[in-house]
């Protein structure tokens, strides 16, 4: 079997043990200044600890989506969260699934205080609309923006951007890990991720990975600085073949919208991956990514709530 997990079934709903998520973001920096998962900076903007940042989650759901969809799981698996509230270390996390089609499942992850840490969908090909898309679709218009004023839809990467991912190099200065430090540290392990123990014959990196592989390199939108930031939803799919490790890809970017809301300004990227030896589409990563406003020392006074 590809996990160990023990799962419960009750009908059409699937859930997982209860398991407690590692911090390994409390390094981070980008522009030079430490990021909101460091326990001080997380705490100038009211936060009651750091965040672990939120694809830590998804490996909760593997166990759940493979018992559903099997290998299929990952060659066209898709998962599409909103986060709600976030989980210091310490804290423990249940997932659940409950299945709304063949292909399809809404999906909770829970707190050990009942609060509810994101929604969204799994699914295999044929997807339907997933949850970021229906959020994407439905999203206000953000109004006069001060922070992500620069960006426009439409707004591509300057030039294709190679990236690999490898078991023992560090992930760089976003991403200070690498995969083996990840592996240790996985809420929901399987051989499949450092062996050729899989379909495959070699390893695959972790549904929680793509988006640090689609995000660890290139050069960064123009958000203006210094300012802090976070995850608000995140979508990863994989377009009919695993991501191998080793193996370098093309990334390709996109902003494909921007939202407000009362604490933050926000910008969704689409990011392609692209197998570079045989040209294949092997990924999308969905990001929608939020700034405190509060964290920018030139933010409007009376523009703030």
């Amino acid at each position: 079997m590809t996990f160990s997990t023990t799962i419960e079934t009750t009908g059409s709903v699937l859930t997982g043990p209860m398991r407690s998520p590692v911090q390994m973001l409390a390094e981070q920096s980008y522009d030079d200044h430490l990021s909101v998962h460091d326990e001080a900076t997380a705490g100038s903007l009211g936060l009651s600890g750091a965040p672990i940042e939120g694809p830590t989650h998804f490996s909760q759901f593997d166990p759940l989506a493979v018992q559903l969809w099997g290998d299929e799981w990952f060659r066209t698996g898709c998962i599409s969260s909103h986060f709600s509230t976030m989980v210091v270390e310490g804290q423990r996390v249940q997932a659940s699934a409950t299945t709304t089609s063949p292909s399809t499942a809404s999906i909770t992850a829970t707190r050990d205080d009942d609060a509810t840490v994101l929604t969204g969908t799994i699914s295999v090909a044929p997807h339907g609309t997933t949850a970021l898309e229906e959020r994407l679709a439905n999203r206000r218009h953000p109004g006069e923006l001060f922070i992500v004023d620069q960006l426009f839809e439409g707004l591509v990467s300057a030039a294709p951007i190679d990236t690999s991912m490898d078991l023992d190099t560090s992930n760089g200065a976003l991403y200070p890990f690498s995969l083996n430090r990840k592996l240790t540290g996985i809420t929901e392990r399987s051989p499949w991720y450092d062996t050729s123990d899989n379909p495959w014959g070699r390893p695959i990196v972790p549904m929680e990975m793509l988006s640090v592989l689609a995000n660890k390199v290139g050069e960064r939108w123009p958000v203006r600085q210094p300012s802090l930031g976070l995850f608000l939803d995140l979508e990863v799919r994989l377009e009919g073949t695993p991501v191998f490790v080793d193996e370098t890809y093309i990334v390709e970017r996109e902003i494909v919208g921007l939202s407000a809301s009362r604490r933050v300004e926000s910008y969704w990227t689409r990011s392609t991956l692209t197998e570079k030896s045989s040209g294949r589409h092997a990924a999308t990563v969905l990001l929608h990514s939020g700034v405190f406003k509060d964290s920018y020392a030139e933010y409007p006074k009376e523009k703030l709530a």
